[in-house]
């Protein structure tokens, strides 16, 4: 995996890199959803948003937290239906590694 987007705060503001680092530690646990449904939300947020590397990292996440290809094929068909298809295309960018 690439070198986290978040490094050069290690030296600018450690502060900020951990409280970020603990609300997404937060946010990610498994509560009333799974770790892995949170993740799949994340991920389409970041298609809607047009962040390819977001999709790619996020996918990859929820892969880790036993999300299957058609789980997030199905979560990219909501974010087609609510925000359009260039979430297709958005998302298309950041799995074409993973699959």
């Amino acid at each position: 995996m690439s070198e986290h987007p978040l490094k050069v705060f290690e030296k600018l503001d450690p502060e900020l890199l951990r409280t970020v680092n603990e609300s997404e530690e937060f946010t990610f646990t498994d509560g009333a959803l799974p770790k892995k449904f949170k993740l799949l939300i994340a991920m389409v947020l970041d298609t809607s948003l047009g962040s390819v590397e977001g999709v790619k990292v996020l996918a990859g996440r929820a892969m880790e937290a036993g999300a299957t290809k058609e789980e997030i094929g199905e979560a990219i068909r909501v974010a087609r239906l609510v925000r359009g298809v260039s979430t297709v295309h958005v998302a298309a960018r950041g799995l074409k590694e993973l699959f």
